[in-house]
């Protein structure tokens, strides 16, 4: 066996992956590895600054009625905004900024659109493109400052270096790119902060996309980009230390009426301009987060194994070709306004246990998470899914309640028979729209299940229905290699993000949970390898507001 692989078979990037995935797993015996306590006064600065940059402002636009929310998943054109400041500011506005104030006593801390585990916000955006009419003349790169909602300029291109960078993309692209600071979820979540901060980065990819077409333009991830080519794009091979940020992806974002290829759109990159961006001096110094720290080695282990040090997932097809049924018996539009349900969403923080959902609507909300030809929100994954929903049905009117199967590729639905428990039914709900792969499993009363499986919080139990998303672990590590771990994440944040909007749109509310019991709820399934691996758990019902909290406005801070 030669020396780059392990005892196992596995690469040694592989093996790493699934050495830091198993340590990391919390069991009824022992949580993941943290600190174990709050060190309050070493809490990281939730917000990134550069300091000694110049500072565009960008404008605070009011909700409109359209689009619609239904709209934006519905291929079908519609107007296409120019670009310009009222653009740009309402695609970070509706995607990245501040959403709110909470104030409770002494203390305040904000709340964005984009959700984040803790409220620790480890994600940081970068924008790449040419002049914006109203704000900048020239092609530039910035950092988009959440608490500011301003774009801080970091590094000014030449127009011979953008028209290099831009050569093959469609008109009109910009480029968006999203950075992760592991430090700010370790400090309070130890080892597991590696998997929260890749949670984040997905649920970021949905705000953008949801954003963006809520602007009539489409957003692609690109794959064909290496991660020391997207470092020296965004000058984080000037940063160093635990404070670092880590490039994890970057994001095409163009008008919809323009058209690509097959493999999506691919900035140009040549040595010779990389060459040029290492040597450039980018504007601005980063601010201190924390006076102290904490390290953990084998989130620096795993994170150096995920790199993307080629391009070995840009040969897959941009928009897999899913065969699925026609989708539109639940395609209906309900006429709520996209940006008021964006910039309203908020995480519950307990449930009511009582409120119930129609069947009609728990069968749209599941129609908005499966990937299809004209679900043009999940189309911005360049890959074939890799995620199925197990459901904990509690208050869903005319469904048992019970454990259910959300297939979101068929091609999972032969490795799931094959999986799990060998008793469970099989059955497709009666009036369940042929184009969804659901299936009832077993009639159960699993609210105390769910409950104990998310580490014993009774939001799980209290909702409507939970979820655990299910990733097709083994295959898919072994196509991509252990590059594609985070992205495994990516996909389960972009779900998270849809359902947030979904529980808006159904007007009660969400929450993504992170702690849960891996293990038990494979178990529940019948699982007892990696074939089938739970990522991330969520939960939608009816909230509970806490009256001694008193909200501000987004950014009365600033006024």
């Amino acid at each position: 066996m030669t020396n780059n692989h392990t005892k196992k078979g596995r690469p040694d990037g592989l093996e790493a992956v699934y050495e830091y995935h198993n340590r990391t797993k919390h069991q009824f015996h022992q949580y993941a590895r943290s600190v174990g306590y709050m060190d309050w006064d070493n809490q990281p600065d939730p917000f990134r600054r550069y300091d000694q940059t110049l500072t565009l402002p960008l404008d605070h636009p009011s909700p409109t009625g359209f689009p619609t929310y239904d709209s934006l998943f519905n291929v079908k054109k519609g107007p296409v905004a120019s670009v310009n400041r009222d653009s740009i500011s309402r695609l970070f506005y509706e995607s990245l900024a501040i959403s709110a104030w909470k104030k409770a006593g002494g203390n305040s801390w904000s709340l964005r659109v984009n959700p984040s585990s803790g409220d620790l916000h480890p994600t940081e955006a970068y924008l790449m493109m040419g002049p914006i009419e109203d704000l900048h003349e020239g092609a530039a790169l910035y950092h988009y400052s959440a608490y500011q909602h301003a774009l801080e300029r970091r590094l000014v291109l030449t127009r011979k270096a953008w028209d290099i960078v831009s050569r093959d993309l469609p008109t009109g692209t910009m480029l968006l790119a999203f950075t992760s600071i592991y430090w700010r979820e370790s400090w309070k979540y130890g080892e597991r902060a590696f998997r929260y901060c890749h949670h984040d980065v997905g649920h970021a990819i949905g705000t953008i996309t949801l954003a963006s077409a809520a602007l009539g333009w489409t957003t692609r991830l690109i794959n064909s980009i290496s991660y020391d080519d997207l470092e020296t794009l965004l000058g984080l091979h000037l940063q160093d230390g635990i404070e670092a940020e880590h490039p994890d992806c970057l994001l095409a974002i163009y008008p919809a009426d323009q058209s690509v290829s097959g493999k999506g759109p691919q900035p140009n990159l040549p040595c010779s301009l990389l060459e040029e961006l290492r040597a450039a001096q980018f504007e601005g110094n980063p601010n201190i987060l924390s006076s102290h720290h904490h390290d953990w080695p084998i989130i620096d282990a795993v994170a150096k194994v995920c790199r993307c040090e080629s391009r070995q997932l840009s040969s897959e097809k941009q928009n897999p070709n899913i065969e699925i049924p026609n989708t539109n018996v639940i395609n209906k539009d309900r006429q709520i306004s996209a940006r008021t349900i964006i910039r309203q969403r908020r995480s519950a923080t307990e449930m009511d246990g009582s409120i119930r959902i129609s069947k009609e609507t728990f069968f749209q909300m599941m129609a908005h998470v499966v990937p299809h030809p004209s679900n043009t929100i999940t189309q911005v994954l360049a890959w074939q899914p890799r995620v199925s929903l197990a459901l904990f049905i509690h208050r869903v009117e005319d469904l048992y309640p019970g454990l259910y199967l959300l297939v979101r590729d068929p091609g999972h639905e032969r490795s799931l028979r094959k999986t799990l428990r060998e008793d469970f039914r099989w059955e497709k709900p009666e009036d369940c729209p042929e184009s969804l792969g659901l299936y009832l499993l077993n009639i159960t009363d699993t609210r105390e299940t769910a409950r104990i499986i998310c580490c014993h919080q009774n939001i799980a139990a209290d909702g409507v229905f939970a979820v655990a998303m299910m990733a097709e672990f083994d295959a898919a590590l072994k196509h991509y290699g252990s590059s594609f771990y985070p992205r495994l994440f990516w996909e389960t944040g972009l779900i998270g993000q849809i359902l947030y909007l979904e529980a808006e749109a159904a007007g009660i509310r969400s929450t993504g949970i992170g702690c849960f019991f891996d293990d038990a709820m494979h178990e529940v399934l019948g699982i007892h390898d990696h074939t089938w691996q739970s990522l991330y758990h969520f939960t939608v019902g009816g909230p509970v507001d806490d009256a001694r909290l008193q909200t501000l406005p987004s950014y009365w801070h600033l006024k």
